[in-house]
């Protein structure tokens, strides 16, 4: 007679959890006091390292193709080259460091064209203690910084800003009546097929209105057209 046993089944050893990765900062400013006020900052959250600093613009290059890091805390106003030409040179050579302009003040215009370069976040100064660590992991995270907030929808967060400002003067850079009623719709997030059906249109039609408007702007996708149309006032603020 055969006595059948069962088996008990043993659970697989837990895996040890693992720990948050450590997000590796360079911070760039002319001011020293600054520098060692950040620096101690976010060497108290065990979250942060500080991998190398920058004391002007030229230095704030080198330092990040060098050490490659997550974030580079970058001023603004510094001394050989201001930040948002380091910025240029930077995301050319690492287009993969998430950039947050740190900065005392700073104009809609400014915020835009930083954006548009490759910024990710901006913070003013006197918030830095209430802001930076959160910027920090919010940009770190994927999204964007602004204003004091998170921010998931860039195009959004910057019609808001132009709503705030003066209107620059208005060009339209050779657009036709038409084309710049398709980048209204591009800055409100429509599709070609949602541009189509609201203007009776062929999807073929608005490619091709799309394919003319990246030649006379000079952008390459749906993202950089409306960020491009919200900094030259192309599309008027809805109130």
């Amino acid at each position: 007679m055969t006595t059948s046993m069962k088996i008990a089944k043993v659970p697989p050893p837990r895996s040890k959890p693992q720990s948050a990765a450590v997000i590796r900062i360079l911070l760039a400013d002319d001011h020293p006091v600054v520098r060692i006020g950040v620096r101690n900052m976010l060497q108290a959250d065990e979250a942060f390292t500080v991998v190398g600093e920058a004391g002007d613009g030229d230095e704030a290059i080198t330092q990040t193709l060098e050490l490659l890091p997550d974030i580079l805390l970058l001023d603004l106003s510094m001394p050989r080259l201001p930040g948002l030409e380091a910025m240029r040179a930077i995301m050319s050579g690492s287009p993969t460091v998430k950039i947050i302009l740190l900065t005392s003040t700073i104009t809609t215009q400014q915020i835009i064209e930083a954006l548009q370069i490759g910024a990710r976040g901006i913070v003013l100064k006197d918030a830095l203690t209430d802001h930076l660590t959160s910027a920090i992991r919010t940009v770190y995270s994927g999204d964007y910084w602004i204003g004091g907030r998170r921010v998931v929808n860039l195009v959004g967060a910057l019609h808001d800003l132009m709503k705030q400002a003066a209107p620059p003067e208005r060009k339209t850079f050779g657009l036709t009546p038409r084309e710049l009623q398709v980048v209204g719709c591009i800055v409100e997030g429509c599709s070609n097929r949602d541009i189509a059906k609201q203007f009776g249109l062929s999807e073929e039609t608005v490619k091709r209105h799309l394919s003319n408007t990246f030649d006379k702007t000079g952008v390459s996708t749906r993202l950089e057209l409306a960020m491009f149309a919200i900094a030259h006032n192309l599309v008027a603020p809805q109130n």
